[in-house]
């Protein structure tokens, strides 16, 4: 009885300090049934690791262990198969010692065997334990600096004398933190100066003066704090004050002595790592009165500039290039302020010198001309930008990189502070005609192939040319009964029945101002002069530019077209007489006909009162055998060099005008010379959208 008792005692003892116990296959050791299976898994305590030894293997042998096997687990990882026979020796050489957990881990084992065995197979027996891990010894990575000691279920690190254990329990320290507060004099230097410096060394001393004084530091020539052979501080000595940290400072040179810190509050921290024999520093430290910086704030320069100011003086700042005062967040149009010593050693006024900002670029609003990078703006001194069109049908007329300079303006790189501007591409159709017939029953253009050409429904039926995005010009006398204002012009088509806006290719414009030319006579009912026959109409709204929609050029220099010169009229005129009235073409036509000489001009038709028509320096007259234009092509455009594939640009010679009826004048239309209006047209569009 006495010998039960004294087994169970040590076998509860056991329970509680350790885990054992054997695990063996169904039937051990008379011998496993087919469709046998275990499953067996224990955890080990923390600090501890769990053992399988086996000392009996006798499984039915098998390629990869398919049949009858055991796998077992550590932490749900397979790490190790077995099937087959093995004698003691080899389990216990080359299986044993790989059946271990990691510290606090699980091991877990699972048997199965398949539907028949040849022969009997007694099956498998281990005994698993739990043991202490050593952190110490097998854990090269415990973190310990100095001292590590191992106990059951864990392990704990100490230090050398002099040294004390870190809150993270793992590191080992210096006590080498004070408070000098109030002290005007003394020495600091690295925890067991002039021996090595501790490791994992974290040193703060704290210097405190009344604030008229400042404390000045000097180093001792005698300077060791480890350094990198590149020359990157591994332990580092810092200075911190109020107003910025300076430092690190390591290597074998000092910080220059004396060291004014121009401050009443001072904080020296040293820091070190776990290696090196290095010796440190030393120094002593004492106070003088507070002088001022040399340097007022950043970005800045003093006069009069000396190595130190003394309280009381002033000083003018004077921001540098590009630079100018910022007053409370406000940048104000000066770059110099005063500013005096105050007895505490700071500078007052202390304002800061900012950038210019240019600010964004005075661009129009129409999203035409834009600059890259507008989402993230940088318009300070120095920055660049650099603009572009947002449309193929625009060109960039000047020059596309723009720098913002010290006087806050955005100059291009050839000076000017003009921005550029984006002109329209004038001229260009991107389909051209592959030939041209007659207005009078001539050719249809196809849509796209005459771009600029705009037709005028009322009050009189006639055309007018796109000179750019805002403005059309046309003959006077087409819209001298219009008013200043009520007009109604359509583009981007080639039918002129089809005028609704709601069609995908046609655009309506509503005209703001009609401008016709001061020189040409208004309200004359049997008119024989039709000197200055051209107007201005300015649209309402900008319209959209695209392939059907297209701007003319103006001519951009002045020259008399050659005799016999080709160009292309287009027109939704007249094209045919049918019975007593003629006919007006719905689709847009044109034709191509050549200039005619100044005596053939000068030979003008007469009225039905035999008046003969008046011809000036500001016409021309053109046409061909059986091609011309006819009323109600009035206004529209006569282009040089004639349409034709691959050519271009194109350029408003003429608009047309008047001439006999189309079939008494013998094919001799006449036009008014554009050439001779180029600067009125321009000066006029120019006061108008600057006003």
């Amino acid at each position: 009885m006495l010998r039960l008792s004294l087994l169970l005692l040590l076998l509860s003892h056991s329970a509680c300090s350790m885990l054992l116990g054997w695990v063996e296959s169904p039937g051990y050791p008379s011998g496993y049934l087919p469709h046998a299976s275990l499953n067996w898994s224990r955890c080990a305590p923390k600090g501890h690791t769990l053992s399988l030894r086996l000392i009996h293997l006798d499984l039915e042998d098998s390629q990869d262990c398919e049949n009858d096997a055991v796998k077992v687990f550590s932490n749900g990882n397979l790490i190790s198969v077995l099937c087959g026979k093995r004698e003691f020796e080899e389990l216990q050489s080359t299986v044993n010692p790989l059946l271990l957990s990691s510290p606090g881990g699980c091991l877990s084992l699972s048997f199965h065997s398949d539907f028949s065995n040849t022969k009997r197979h007694t099956g498998f027996r281990g005994f698993y334990t739990s043991q202490d891990f050593d952190e110490c010894e097998e854990d090269p990575d415990n973190g310990c600096t100095q001292f590590c000691h191992n106990y059951i279920g864990g392990y704990h690190c100490s230090c050398h004398h002099g040294y004390y254990l870190d809150p993270d329990k793992h590191t080992c320290t210096v006590s080498c933190s004070d408070d000098l507060s109030g002290l005007n004099k003394g020495d600091i230097s690295s925890p067991s100066w002039p021996a090595s410096y501790a490791e994992n060394a974290n040193c703060q001393h704290t210097l405190s003066v009344e604030a008229h004084l400042q404390l000045e530091l000097h180093f001792s020539e005698d300077f060791d704090v480890e350094q990198s052979p590149d020359g990157q501080c591994i332990d580092a000595l810092r200075i911190e004050t109020p107003s910025g940290t300076l430092g690190p400072f390591c290597g074998n040179t000092p910080p220059t002595s004396p060291f004014l810190t121009h401050s009443s509050h001072v904080q020296i921290r040293f820091t070190s790592d776990g290696f090196g024999t290095n010796k440190g520093f030393t120094l002593h430290f004492k106070t003088r009165d507070q002088v001022c910086p040399t340097v007022v704030t950043p970005k800045s320069t003093v006069t009069p500039q000396q190595p130190e100011y003394p309280q009381g003086q002033t000083v003018t700042v004077t921001c540098d290039l590009g630079y100018v005062v910022d007053t409370q967040g406000t940048q104000a149009l000066s770059s110099q302020y005063e500013a005096t010593c105050l007895s505490t050693g700071v500078w007052a006024p202390n304002y800061a010198c900012e950038p210019v900002d240019c600010g964004p670029p005075g661009i129009p609003e129409d999203g035409i001309l834009q600059w890259v990078g507008s989402d993230n703006p940088h318009t300070q001194y120095k920055d660049q930008i650099q603009f572009n069109c947002s449309s193929k049908y625009y060109t960039l007329e000047g020059e596309d990189t723009y720098t913002c300079n010290a006087n806050g303006e955005w100059v291009s790189d050839g000076g000017k502070t003009e921005m550029p501007k984006c002109i329209e591409v004038c001229g260009m159709p991107e389909k051209h005609p592959a030939s041209s017939g007659r207005i009078l029953g001539g050719k249809n253009a196809n849509l796209g192939e005459i771009p600029w050409h705009l037709l005028i429904k009322a009050p009189l039926r006639g055309g007018a040319s796109l000179i750019n995005d805002r403005w059309a010009v046309t003959a006077a006398h087409v819209v001298e009964t219009a008013g200043e204002t009520a007009l109604r012009l359509y583009g981007g088509l080639i039918d002129g029945r089809t005028t609704s806006d709601r069609l995908s290719n046609v655009v309506v414009m509503d005209s703001e101002r009609i401008i016709i030319h001061p020189g040409y006579v208004k309200g004359v009912e049997d008119r024989i002069n039709f000197d200055n026959d051209i107007a201005l109409i300015r649209f309402a709204s900008r319209v959209n530019l695209g392939p059907n929609l297209l701007p003319i050029c103006l001519p951009k220099v002045k020259r008399d077209l050659l005799e016999n010169e080709q160009g292309t009229v287009s027109g939704f005129g007249i094209t045919e007489r049918k019975a007593d009235f003629f006919a007006t073409s719905r689709m847009l036509k044109h034709v191509n006909i050549g200039v005619y000489s100044l005596s053939q001009c000068q030979n003008t038709p007469s009225t039905e009162s035999k008046k003969r028509m008046i011809f000036t320096n500001n016409m021309f007259c053109a046409g061909a055998v059986g091609k011309d234009s006819c009323q109600k092509d009035s206004g529209g455009p006569l282009v040089f060099p004639m349409l034709a594939e691959g050519r271009g640009p194109y350029y408003l010679n003429g608009i047309v005008s008047w001439g006999a009826p189309c079939d008494q004048r013998q094919y001799k239309g006449y036009y008014t010379k554009v050439e001779n209006y180029v600067d009125w047209i321009e000066e006029t569009i120019d006061r108008i959208e600057n006003s």
